[in-house]
Order: structure tokens, then C-alpha cells, then sequence
């Protein structure tokens, strides 16, 4: 059973609902995001030869999506903070229920576009506010909270396309944003009987800040800077195995889909592996030295796979060197989060929506970069993560050459 933290820096918080409950709720909250992405992957040629256009065309729909998401969390992250975070996921769900059944009925491609974009957009109002409620519960163990959801909310992309791929087999594409819809009223339906926390009724922990002086204190706040530029390193080196891992497994190493879909799950289960076992020893160890731990074994993990990719060798030594650099990617992505949202007590939204904005914005560059440095190998994949991961590293023995600060809101 999973069980609250009692944080020597924050009042005990009573009237939480039941962890068993409450977790796996979150993390279904968050969830949202890959379903909406993944689930219509395998619709895609289905969705161009339906609305006549071309696939490219029914591509830019993953950007736009993506731009709307950024949008979202910068909008909704300081509301959140102002006026809490149950309205903002109530409106969330609320809206995302609404647009999934208007996208199920739109009948041209321009419609189909815009509508992804709101999709985003309003969903964000509901997954920014997650991180919040972890930090609530968990106190100074965040850590330990974000591997918990982090771990239940890593199955979403792993099964999405599976699940898209079997409602194509009952019905078209249409059906995939019905059934998104029906997630999400459903999980509307748990939370307006089942998420009620104390914050939700304290009116005194919220932020009086303005939109952009609440920005503003994120960014001056000491000992921030750096941990947020760990996580955002983390998710380029991240985004850069999804860009590529299709390419380097089917195209350098010709491999077929069918071991490919089971690699790529092998990786998915290193990384939901370091989750389990960072939710059992962060408390002991703390976020910091889980960070500094996984970085170093990340850098080595990296070194590997660059080697072994420079010497051509069978692609079995890359899968080798990959396992333990995802787990360490796993580790590392979770507890410079931690870290930064504990610096926090009335911003979390906030600071959640620099982390999830920037995070988005520098992965959606690996793409770019792999195609600038393309030279046919697994070599640039390769030299790329660790390049990010090098950098981590830095950022992490700048941060330790800083003067402490305390872990929340203690300052001005």
C-alpha cells in the first residue's frame, strides 16, 4: 500500500482520499496526452484517404497538437495556481470530452486540424495540475510520487497504438475520438465524486501573482535554472530514442516490425523498472542523489552505446546499452522534476508549465537534428544522447558549486 510522507518542510495534510484511489486516478489524468497522440497513429492513411488529402497533411496534426499542448500548460499552469486546481481539472476533462466527440464528427481536414489544436489546448488544463497534487501528498518525497504515477501512466504509449489498431478492426477512425471521449468523461465522472483534496478548499495556499509575475518568480527562484535544464536535457535525449528508434532498429539493422515492437517494449519496461525501483529508495537516498546516481550511470550507459555503434557492431550490444540508459533517463527525468517543484509551494502550476512547455519544445528539435546529422548509422542517434546527457552532468556539478537553498517556499 502506498502510503503519504509526513514533509518535515510542509503541514501534514489530512483528508486525502485513498492513495490506491488517488494515484492511479492522477496518472490516468495524465494519460490523456499519449492517448490522444498514439491512439490514431495506425488511422492515419485512413484519415488522409477519407478527408482527400495527403498523409503529410494528416501528419502536421502530431505538431499542432503538440503546439496546442505547450499553449495549454502556459495558459493554465498560473491559473491553476490562482484560483486551484479542481476547476482546472473539471474544465479540462470537461472540455476534452466535448472536443473528442466534435473531432469524431468533423467531415473536412481543416476542421479535423483546429480541433486537435483545442483538443490539446483545453486538455492541458487538466494534466498540469497533477504534478500539484503529487507534491501535496508527498511532500519533500515528490520523487517517489511522480514514479508512481510515471510508472502507470508509461503503459498509456505503450498500448495506445494497440488499442487504435483494434478499434480500426470494429469501426473507422471516427471511433478512436469516441472512445477518447468516453476515457474522459469517465475519468470526469471519478473526479467529481472522488478528488477531493485540502487544497481544493484553501483559499490561503493559492497565489495572489500575476500571470507573468508568477513566470517570473519561477524563473528567479534560486537553485532552479539548472535542475530545470537537467529535465529538459532528460526529454531531448528521450524524444531522441522515439525519433529514432524506428529508424535504427528497422532501417540501420533490419530488423522487421514485429521485433521491433518487441525492443521497443523492452526499453519501455527498463523504464518503468527504474521507476519502481526509484519509488522504493528515494526516500531513503533523496532526489538529489538519485539524480546525480542515475546521471552518472546514464553517461557510462551512453559512452556504451556510442562505442558499440562506432565499432558497427550487432545491433543485440545496442539493445544492451540501451536498457540501463532508459532506466537511467527514467530516473533522472523524475527526480529533477521533484526537485524543482519542492522549490515551489504556491507556483507548482507554474512551475509545471515551464518544465512540460520547455520539455516539449527542446524534444521536438531531435527530430531536426537527427535529420541534419544523418549518415545512414545508429552513430548520431548515438552521440546525441550522450552529448544531452554530458550536459546533465554539467548542469548538475554547477548546481552542487551553488549555495544550498531551502527545498519550498521559504523565501521571498
Amino acid at each position: 500500500m502506498v502510503t503519504p510522507v509526513k514533509s518535515t518542510s510542509s503541514p501534514i495534510n489530512t483528508g486525502i482520499p485513498n492513495l490506491a484511489m488517488l494515484i492511479p486516478m492522477l496518472a490516468a489524468i495524465v494519460a490523456i496526452t499519449p492517448l490522444a497522440i498514439d491512439m490514431y497513429l495506425p488511422a492515419m492513411s485512413v484519415l488522409a484517404l477519407g478527408f482527400d488529402t495527403s498523409i503529410t497533411t494528416v501528419q502536421q496534426s502530431l505538431s499542432i497538437y503538440l503546439a496546442g499542448y505547450a499553449l495549454g500548460m502556459l495558459t493554465f499552469g498560473p491559473l491553476a495556481d490562482k484560483i486551484g486546481r479542481r476547476p482546472l481539472v473539471i474544465f479540462g476533462l470537461s472540455g476534452f470530452t466535448v472536443i473528442s466527440l466534435l473531432i469524431a464528427l468533423s467531415t473536412s481536414i481543416e476542421q479535423f486540424l483546429i480541433l486537435r489544436f483545442a483538443q490539446a489546448f483545453i486538455g492541458a488544463a487538466a494534466t498540469v495540475v497533477v504534478p500539484g497534487y503529487i507534491k501535496e501528498v508527498y511532500g519533500d518525497n515528490t520523487a517517489k510520487g511522480m514514479s508512481y504515477v510515471s510508472l502507470i501512466m508509461m503503459l498509456a504509449p505503450l498500448l495506445a497504438p494497440t488499442l487504435g489498431s483494434l478499434i480500426m478492426e470494429l469501426g473507422d477512425w471516427h471511433l478512436i475520438f469516441l472512445s477518447q471521449s468516453c476515457y474522459a468523461i469517465t475519468l470526469l465522472a471519478l473526479v467529481l465524486f472522488k478528488l477531493k483534496m485540502p487544497s481544493d478548499k484553501d483559499a490561503d495556499s493559492r497565489s495572489q501573482k500575476s500571470f507573468l509575475r508568477a513566470y517570473y518568480t519561477v524563473f528567479a527562484r534560486d537553485g532552479v535554472k539548472l535542475n530545470i535544464t537537467s529535465g529538459v536535457l532528460t526529454a531531448f535525449a528521450f524524444f531522441c530514442y522515439l525519433t529514432a528508434s524506428p529508424f535504427i532498429y528497422m532501417e540501420v539493422f533490419n530488423l522487421d516490425k514485429s521485433l521491433f515492437a518487441i525492443l521497443f517494449s523492452t526499453n519501455v519496461g527498463a523504464l518503468m523498472l527504474a521507476n519502481i525501483v526509484n519509488s522504493r529508495i528515494v526516500s531513503r537516498y533523496g532526489s538529489k542523489r538519485m539524480l546525480h546516481v542515475s546521471t552518472f550511470f546514464g553517461v557510462i550507459a551512453a559512452c556504451g552505446l556510442l562505442m558499440v555503434n562506432l565499432l558497427d557492431s550487432s545491433y543485440h550490444f545496442t539493445v544492451l546499452m540501451l536498457i540501463p540508459l532508459m532506466g537511467s533517463l527514467g530516473v533522472m527525468s523524475v527526480n529533477a522534476d521533484a526537485i524543482v517543484l519542492l522549490k515551489f509551494k504556491q507556483e507548482t502550476g507554474t512551475a509545471t508549465a515551464v518544465i512540460g512547455t520547455l520539455r516539449f519544445g527542446f524534444g521536438a528539435t531531435a527530430g531536426p537534428l537527427l535529420a541534419y546529422f544523418y549518415d545512414g548509422s545508429a552513430v548520431p542517434f548515438s552521440a546525441l544522447m550522450l552529448c544531452a546527457i554530458l550536459l546533465v552532468g554539467v548542469c548538475q556539478f554547477l548546481q552542487s558549486r551553488l549555495p544550498k537553498t531551502p527545498s519550498i517556499e521559504a523565501q521571498p
